[in-house]
């Protein structure tokens, strides 16, 4: 060393901070909200009626709109029949090719000769047909296939979306087109998924549903532009994906005979009531260990309830095996659903029907106690308007009455057990 020492180097921090005169920067102008003029803009309308619900009313000039679901669900078939319905739409595939998407169209019987297709995968090519054509939408399927020449990684990485994402909101918002993105989920809902991005775009719209059953949800979990409170119903056949009008009738228009175990209940989807059947099957376990199985209901919350039933309600299920499905592909996810588990489980455990003008709905507590829920007068209406005779719930405080029906005050689990 030049110094001739030992021990004379010190570490230390270098300070790079520099300093500021915060009286070189202006202030900001603020504006009172109540001089703010109110804008009224006029959607566009995707004449899919269950979609522009979920959308609140349309599509919103100069909006970034993510539609995210699980691969096969059927993202692809509603962006294209979303494509067919407006004029001036521009579909850009990076998953298929233009004959590919000829070949969708003819099967699902589109009618749209003037929709304009193109394939590409670079953002900077699409932004700038965008801004050159002014398109009213601008569907980018999918948004994981795009990458931008500023970004760094492959297609489908978090940095190479949030990059291209982020050109098309500028592209969205500098002009009045409403660009549509189509996003995958995977399981975890994270891995190069839309989860990367919802805080980008304005709305955000899942299309879920179970591949083996013929219906879909149209859910929204973001929306700037209006509620999140609206769903749309869907069935998928062979036009592709058709609306549901009545969802109630539709799920009840297979129902079978009327057979121990099988109790109607009343979900609440959005704003909407929907009316589902809950089956139960209870068989004598062939094992040491029971059995509890469940399709379209929360498997833990079945435990629970099957305790309750043993516990305040002396059903000895401890060996018996239990099956429920909640026919139609839905799922009940909200605690209306527990007092239909229960009483469809002590109707199978005795054996004995219910008949078919019937629904229950409540909330079952640990003590047993059925607990008054949301929406009650909206459920009963909607069980009017099928034709139901008798209704099982808590109506709390609330002394409803109807002209159509028999509504059956039950306040707890035994009470139930006598109707059974």
């Amino acid at each position: 060393m030049e110094c001739g020492k030992w021990g004379t180097i010190v570490e230390g921090i270098k300070n790079n901070t520099k300093e500021k005169n915060d009286n070189l920067v202006p202030a900001v102008k603020t504006t009172i909200l109540k001089d703010i003029a109110s804008e009224s803009v006029a959607r566009v309308k995707t004449n899919i009626n269950e979609l522009d619900r979920v959308l609140g009313g349309g599509l919103v000039p100069g909006s970034l709109v993510l539609i995210g679901g699980e691969p096969g669900i059927g993202k692809s078939t509603l962006s294209l029949q979303l494509a067919a319905a407006i004029p001036q739409t521009i579909y850009f595939s990076g998953e298929e090719s233009i004959g590919q998407i000829k070949l969708r169209a003819d099967r699902l019987n589109v009618q749209a000769p003037a929709l304009q297709l193109a394939n590409e995968t670079n953002v900077e090519s699409i932004v700038s047909t965008i801004e050159k054509m002014k398109p009213l939408v601008a569907i980018v399927d999918s948004i994981q296939t795009m990458s931008s020449l500023e970004a760094e990684g492959e297609a489908g990485s978090p940095t190479q979306i949030r990059a291209c994402t982020t050109k098309l909101l500028v592209a969205a918002k500098s002009g009045k087109t409403a660009v549509i993105l189509i996003g995958h989920v995977t399981k975890e809902g994270m891995v190069a998924g839309p989860k990367t991005l919802e805080h980008l775009v304005d709305t955000v719209i899942y299309l879920e549903g179970d591949r083996h059953h013929f219906y879909r949800i149209l859910r929204t979990v973001k929306n700037r532009f209006g509620s999140t409170d609206e769903v749309g119903i869907f069935e998928m056949n062979e036009r592709g994906l058709q609306e549901v009008k009545n969802p109630s009738a539709t799920f009840l228009s297979e129902r079978g005979e009327n057979l121990p175990g099988n109790v109607l209940t009343c979900l609440i989807e959005g704003t909407r009531p929907i009316l589902v059947e809950v089956q139960a099957l209870v068989t004598k376990t062939a094992f040491g260990y029971p059995t509890r199985k469940a399709s379209g209901f929360d498997v833990n919350r079945l435990h629970v309830i099957i305790a309750v039933l043993q516990k305040r309600a002396a059903l000895h299920l401890e060996q018996y095996d239990v099956h429920i499905n909640i026919a139609g592909g839905l799922t009940a996810d909200e605690p209306a659903a527990d007092l239909a588990i229960a009483t469809a489980i002590a109707s199978a455990y005795k054996d004995k029907p219910l008949g078919q003008d019937i629904a229950v709905f409540g909330e079952i507590g640990l003590g047993g106690e059925v607990r008054t829920i949301a929406q009650v007068e909206k459920r009963i209406k909607e069980c009017e308007q099928l034709g139901l005779k008798r209704i099982l719930t808590n109506t709390g405080a609330k002394k409803i009455t109807s002209a159509k029906l028999k509504i059956l005050d039950i306040k707890n689990l035994q009470e139930i057990i006598k109707h059974t």
